[in-house]
């Protein structure tokens, strides 16, 4: 939809003694040039339409924000500050590390610590899945989190 500026008509009224005529200009698809006379109603509407674009656009304009605010300012008035890229990195490895002992748990270990930690399933739900008492589960979680946490601490120093 072209804006109101860049029309590609134009709207002109002859006026001649008491009676007036009404035509709408335009270049069509070939370059062709057409002076079509409408009526007066289609004519007034058309200047109506024309009033309401210019009117809207006038209104984004004075509500389309304008600022000149670089990306150190924003990310200081940002709620959540970006992280650094040694941060982002840090992290990854972690997350890999973390991955990567959590695949190396025992078979039983890795299935209820992922069933409670990723699908939030409770100690009672997954041993009533696996046919034993939610402590027994809760005591297999504990293990394998503490195994994790040791290696994490191992990586970090």
């Amino acid at each position: 939809m072209a804006a109101f500026r860049d029309r590609v008509y134009m709207l002109r009224e002859e006026v001649s003694g008491d009676k007036a005529k009404y035509f709408i200009s335009f270049t069509d698809g070939q370059g062709e040039y057409h002076d079509l006379e409408v009526s007066e109603d289609l004519f007034v509407e058309f200047r109506q339409m024309e009033r309401k674009n210019r009117n809207l656009e006038q209104s984004d304009e004075r509500h389309r924000e304008y600022s000149e605010i670089g990306d150190e300012m924003l990310n200081r008035r940002a709620r959540v500050t970006p992280k650094s890229v040694e941060e982002i990195v840090e992290l990854r490895e972690r997350m890999e590390t973390l991955y990567r002992e959590v695949s190396a748990l025992p078979e039983k270990q890795r299935r209820r610590f992922v069933l409670y930690y990723e699908y939030g399933m409770t100690y009672a739900k997954i041993g009533e899945l696996e046919g034993c008492t939610g402590s027994s589960v809760k005591c297999s979680i504990d293990a394998a989190r503490q195994k994790i946490i040791e290696k994490l601490n191992e990586g970090a120093s």
